[in-house]
């Protein structure tokens, strides 16, 4: 098995469609394996109901395993903030909660520097600052199975407005 390494990031809106975007641009180009969950937050193996209260302080993320000789952390950090809005805090379109926060929970200090950096580099691509936060990952706990690769299952369910692919030129 090739080398892994993992990217734990909050799913800006529903975590389906991030999933759904990461695997239709990447899935041939890198990425091992996906996951629909939960990060951080204070209760272990939280459902999709507690973690939708605003209690549990888990954000909704999508963990990637990776192949980085054929896909590099920096493209997919550069990627997430390609697709949803970084600059509103607990939002992205029509999601409000502490759970569609944007952050990226890294598992390793080059991952953090490399997140930092990205980060940083892309700001210039929008008017507002970027509040994604950039963490140490403490804990993931899968979500449901009905959620994973939810949008290949039911490729008419929910699309958050805000997830699309945005270009710029760097």
């Amino acid at each position: 098995m090739p080398c892994q390494a993992l990217n734990h990031c909050v799913q800006p809106g529903c975590f389906w469609g991030v999933e759904h975007i990461y695997n239709k641009h990447y899935r041939t180009k890198g990425i091992l394996s996906t996951s629909v969950g939960y990060a951080q937050g204070t209760s272990d193996n939280p459902s999709y109901k507690q973690v939708c209260t605003g209690t549990t302080n888990h954000a909704e993320v999508l963990r990637i395993e990776f192949d980085p000789a054929r896909l590099s952390f920096e493209e997919i950090v550069t990627f997430f903030f390609k697709i949803h809005d970084p600059t509103t805090v607990n939002r992205q379109g029509p999601d409000v909660g502490t759970q569609y926060r944007s952050g990226i929970y890294y598992e390793s200090e080059q991952q953090r520097e490399i997140a930092e950096q990205v980060k940083s580099k892309v700001q210039k691509h929008f008017k507002a600052p970027i509040v994604t936060e950039i963490e140490k990952l403490q804990k993931y706990w899968p979500a449901e199975e009905y959620h994973q690769v939810y949008l290949e299952k039911n490729p008419s369910g929910y699309h958050c407005p805000s997830h699309f692919v945005r270009e710029w030129k760097d």
